[in-house]
């Protein structure tokens, strides 16, 4: 059992240091200079505090004296020159004190500044969804960003925590040596290793319970979800209406007891016991110094006495936990741990994504002149079992709009996703004019394509960048943003909002106002034609309009096809009645091409289309009958 203990304490020690140079790594991001002052900083500050009790130590033992000889005497006059240099270290420690926060803080500020430009680094980094859509990656990412962003316990803070350690140690050192040097030398090895066991027992129960709290990160974000539900506003209507006020409050109880219980036990199980044996060890040595002490009192004097008493006192007071130092340190690496570990998911998916099969990069992409492949793809996500295609082929007419039409699931999302090269296929290829696009920068490739997704984003932002973000290079070109604004119907709406064009789009924002549903899909559509104008060879509109009723989004299927006119489109929709016009529709279900043609086409052959077709118009004509009843 001593040989497991003895181990045990070892891999401690040596994790403890593993994390110490861990953290010395960061130190030098905050700069050379502010480094070099906060350490002497931190020097001083140890310093004083020996200083402080040595003269005051020496005050006591002058007293008599001077009291003896009276005030014009040369002993009253060193009395007074001590009594100075203890104010003075007393003093000092108040003056230096403040400022060794304010350096602390520049450097914390620094170190994390240069740390959450690595995570935004890494998180820019990849030219593919894939490390944003794996879950191990997700995690490090959101333990990351939240501990950076706000500071509590950051890398900055713990490398600051580490120069903080600095002060304590020094005054540690200061405090040993003067009982060392006046009393014993044991007696100082004792107090310390007994400070030490303490310090040992403070930063170890709080590596495990950071390591414990880390393992409750699912219980987490349930809490952070549901105390997101309860205080937002998107919720409260059917909070009220529904009257979900208890169940909301039950379900969040229950989440924090599922993630307080363990960590109460933990905490019992470090803190309880352990302690209580570190004190009685404590208590013991204390006894035992002080007994020495009054024993070999008489032999002492009065200078002596004090200072090895206060001096004493002062290494207990050391065995405690220090709030600048002990939780930053302990903890502030998770963050930068959590960075590094997305950065490796990160290079682990650039990896993969470099080692896809492919030409070597050509150019620049050639102007579409033909047709669009996919050849024999397959594609399936990291870490999923089941193929979203596996031997998809599929044709894309150059110039003419196609349809991708299927039931939620069959794949068509992911077919825009290896589009727009957000994910390479599996094997299988897709090709432009018989080239493989892979061959293309992809940089280039995507400067030719514009998407609107079905979740398309809302900018915060005004509503000529929200627009012009369809081509980013020409952000300047208000002329444009102005005619494709126009030409889908926004005229004016825009010319009723407080600053027109250059009105944010967030009722938070100053001078900031919100567009309906059904404006803001006016406004992917424009940007989506913006692009258009700004030399995009496709466009593809993947669902954008799913909210809206089947005949809505027909004509805005129309109004697209209309205003893009002679270039490719690539309409995707779960909904067959609505891109009836295409040029080209075809039928994609578990993920394979079942049909293509025209709607006629499609509709005499008889197939999965026109059960389908008639299937949801069937539907459509129920509702319809039923609201005019």
């Amino acid at each position: 059992m001593t040989g497991i203990g003895n181990r045990s304490w070892v891999r401690a020690a040596r994790e403890q240091w593993a994390a110490r140079r861990d953290i010395a790594r960061l130190l030098p991001r905050a700069g050379g200079p502010l480094v070099a002052a906060s350490v002497g900083v931190n020097l001083l500050l140890g310093c004083l505090p020996v200083v402080f009790t040595v003269a005051t130590a020496v005050v006591l033992g002058r007293v008599p004296a001077a009291v003896d000889t009276g005030l014009d005497s040369g002993a009253w006059d060193s009395l007074v020159a001590v009594f100075g240099v203890a104010a003075g270290a007393f003093v000092a420690r108040q003056l230096l004190s403040p400022v060794e926060r304010a350096l602390g803080e520049l450097a914390a500020r620094r170190v994390d500044g240069l740390v959450f430009d690595e995570l935004m680094a890494a998180s820019l980094r990849s030219p593919g969804l894939g490390p944003l859509e794996d879950q191990r990656a997700l995690d490090a990412l959101r333990t990351a960003a939240r501990e950076v962003e706000f500071g509590v316990q950051s890398p900055g803070r713990a490398a600051t925590g580490l120069l903080a350690l600095i002060a304590r140690y020094t005054e540690l050192t200061g405090q040993a040596v003067a009982v060392g040097l006046v009393f014993s030398w044991p007696a100082a090895a004792a107090l310390v290793v007994t400070v030490l066991l303490f310090r040992h027992g403070q930063r170890g129960g709080l590596r495990r319970y950071a390591r414990s709290r880390s393992l409750l990160a699912a219980e987490q974000r349930e809490i952070d979800y549901l105390r997101e539900l309860a205080g937002g506003a998107s919720a409260g209507k059917e909070i009220r209406v529904f009257g979900l006020a208890d169940w909301l409050r039950g379900r969040l109880r229950d989440a924090h007891l599922r993630f307080l219980a363990p960590l109460w036990a933990e905490r019992r199980a470090i803190y309880l016991w352990p302690f209580v044996r570190l004190s009685v060890v404590g208590l013991a040595v204390t006894c035992a110094v002080f007994a020495a002490l009054g024993a070999t009192a008489h032999g002492m004097t009065l200078t002596g006495f004090v200072l090895v008493a206060t001096a004493t006192l002062s290494l207990l007071r050391l065995a405690e936990h220090y709030p600048e130092a002990d939780l930053p340190t302990a903890i502030g690496m998770r963050a930068h741990d959590a960075v590094r570990r997305f950065a490796e998911h990160v290079a682990e998916h650039d990896a993969e994504h470099d080692e896809a099969p492919g030409p070597a990069p050509r150019r620049a992409v050639p102007e579409p002149v033909g047709v669009i492949r996919f050849e024999r793809v397959a594609f399936r996500y990291p870490g999923q079992p089941r193929a979203v295609f596996d031997g998809l082929d599929l044709t894309i007419p150059v110039g003419r709009r196609t349809a991708i039409v299927g039931v939620n699931g069959a794949g068509k999302t992911t077919l825009v996703k290896l589009l727009a090269r957000l994910y390479e296929p599996t094997s299988g290829r897709i090709t432009l004019d018989g080239v493989d696009i892979r061959a293309f920068p992809v940089d280039e490739w995507r400067a030719g394509i514009g998407v609107i997704f079905q979740d398309f984003v809302r900018y915060e932002s005004s509503v000529a960048d929200n627009v012009g973000f369809g081509a980013v290079d020409a952000l300047d070109d208000r002329a444009t943003i102005r005619e494709v604004v126009d030409s889908v119907g926004l005229a004016d709406a825009v010319a009723r909002l407080p600053q027109g064009l250059d009105t944010p789009l967030a009722r938070h924002l100053t001078g900031g106002a919100e567009l309906s549903g059904g404006q803001w899909q006016r406004v992917a559509l424009a940007r989506a034609l913006f692009a258009l104008r700004h030399g995009a060879r496709v466009v593809v509109l993947d669902e954008p309009t799913a909210s809206l009723d089947v005949r809505a989004e027909a004509g805005f299927f129309e109004e697209f096809a209309d205003l893009a006119e002679g270039a490719t489109t690539l309409l995707i929709s779960h909904r067959f009645s609505t891109v009836r016009h295409a040029d080209v529709i075809v039928v994609l279900e578990h993920g394979r091409v079942t049909e293509q043609g025209g709607h006629a086409e499609l509709l005499a052959r008889g197939g999965r289309y026109a059960e389908l077709f008639r299937l949801q118009a069937d539907r459509f004509v129920d509702a319809v009958e039923g609201s005019v009843r």
